[in-house]
């Protein structure tokens, strides 16, 4: 029996798998309401659950308009990184040259902090959903070059080898060999990348967008139950993408499940 087939079976398959993402997740939302009553927090510093929930059930189609707006910046923004750094990553991966030249460089920008660039997109792109999608960009580009660029570079010299003698050209080899060897590690990036860019597109509505989950964090004024509903439906956005990327990632890479621990 495959180790991953083991592992679903201790937490009882799909249907255990989720009954204990919500109890984790019930007993997170106790813990922060407990920690409410014993340290007396006032209500319009953090509102308890049920205060959320009430500001939820007051403007839900408020709430459910502006989290799709904040869902398609999001899957536009990490799209465009997925694009972009697929081939970026690929001509570092398979460069020396273009690696040693450009990588000090991406590795510059990423250190900087994102929120600088907050009023200077306002200033180029103005108010509106694309300085949101520039800003997912900003975030989630970096994990997923790398991962490209390391996961290209990590090609077991064996199979390589077996190409060259296979009269295997540059193009076959690295379609044939070296991208899927390194289709794991991309994988790894992107997961990594994808919760990134959740939060580039909360800071891009932060800093102006005119709707947006950020937006109404930020317009909320004192509703703080408001700006938590809109909180909760950020971390809900973000588990649901994550997950749905999981799933690509089991059909894409059924054998990684199965040889891996």
């Amino acid at each position: 029996m495959a180790v991953g087939d083991t592992r679903m079976q201790r937490t009882g398959g799909p249907i255990g798998a989720t009954a204990l993402a919500v109890a984790g997740g019930a007993i997170s939302v106790g813990l922060w309401w407990l920690a409410i009553i014993l340290f007396d927090i006032a209500s319009y510093t953090a509102p308890t659950p049920p205060e959320v929930v009430t500001a939820f059930n007051r403007e839900p189609a408020y709430l459910f308009e502006n989290a799709w707006i904040s869902f398609q910046t999001t899957v536009q923004g990490f799209a465009i990184t997925v694009l972009l750094g697929v081939v970026i990553g690929a001509l570092l991966g398979t460069s020396r040259v273009l690696e040693r030249a450009f990588m000090p460089s991406l590795v510059a920008l990423n250190a900087v902090p994102k929120m600088a660039f907050g009023p200077l997109l306002l200033v180029w792109l103005g108010v509106g959903r694309t300085s949101s999608v520039v800003m997912a960009v900003l975030l989630s580009f970096f994990p997923v070059v790398l991962s490209v660029a390391t996961g290209l570079t990590r090609t077991p010299s064996d199979l390589a080898e077996l190409a060259q003698s296979l009269s295997a050209s540059r193009w076959q080899t690295f379609t044939k060999v070296r991208l899927p060897g390194a289709l794991p590690q991309i994988f790894v990036g992107l997961k990594v990348g994808l919760p990134l860019a959740v939060i580039g597109t909360l800071l891009g509505e932060l800093f102006g967008a005119g709707a947006g989950l950020g937006y109404i964090i930020t317009t909320a004024g004192s509703d703080t139950g408001l700006a938590f509903a809109a909180i909760a439906l950020v971390a809900a956005m973000s588990i649901i993408l994550y997950y749905l990327l999981v799933l690509v990632e089991l059909l894409l890479l059924p054998w990684v499940r199965e040889t891996t621990g």
